[in-house]
C-alpha cells in the first residue's frame, strides 16, 4: 500500500474493522513519514454472464427471472413474497453452481422446477414460452407427466 502523502510503500495496519456489507475499513500508518490514513477494502466480484441459445453472453439479471415468473403467475394465487423467494433461491443456486458463466437453459430449467411445485398453470405458461411450443401437441406432451402424477 503506497502512502498517499510520501508515496513510500511501507505501511502498517493500526486498526481494522468491518463497515457496511463486505467492506473492511483499515486505519494505516506510513512507516516512513508517520502519517495515518484510512483505506477501504471491498470484494471485487466478476459479473456472472448468461450464455444464451445463440451463444451471446449477457449479464445475469435477477429482474429478468422475476419478470418471467410474474408473467407466468399472472392472476394466479401466488404472493409477491413467494415469487421473491423463488427468485432468491434460483439466484443463490446459480451463484453456488457457476463462477463466471451459466447456460440460459440451466436457469430456465430451475424456474420450471420451481413453478411446477408452486402452480401447475404458471408452470405450463412459463414452459410454453421457454420451450417455444408450436402447437397443442407440445402442450399435451408437457402435461402428460403432470397428469400421471395427479392420478397417483
Amino acid at each position: 500500500m503506497l502512502c498517499p502523502f510520501c508515496q513510500k510503500g511501507e505501511t502498517k495496519v493500526v486498526d481494522s474493522r468491518g463497515s457496511q456489507e463486505f467492506v473492511i475499513r483499515r486505519r494505516r500508518e506510513c512507516l516512513d513519514c508517520g502519517r495515518r490514513f484510512t483505506t477501504y477494502e471491498k470484494i471485487e466480484e466478476s459479473p456472472l454472464k448468461v450464455i444464451k441459445k445463440d451463444g451471446a453472453r449477457i449479464p445475469f439479471d435477477r429482474e429478468k427471472i422475476r419478470a418471467g415468473i410474474e408473467k407466468a403467475c399472472y392472476k394466479r394465487p401466488i404472493s409477491p413474497d413467494h415469487i421473491e423467494r423463488i427468485v432468491s433461491d434460483i439466484e443463490r443456486d446459480v451463484y453456488a453452481q457457476f463462477d463466471r458463466e451459466v447456460p440460459s437453459r440451466y436457469v430456465g430449467e430451475k424456474v420450471m422446477e420451481a413453478l411446477k411445485l408452486v402452480d401447475q398453470v404458471a408452470f405450463v405458461r412459463f414452459a410454453s414460452v421457454y420451450r417455444s411450443f408450436q402447437d397443442v401437441n407440445d402442450f399435451v406432451q408437457e402435461l402428460q407427466p403432470i397428469l400421471k402424477d395427479r392420478k397417483r
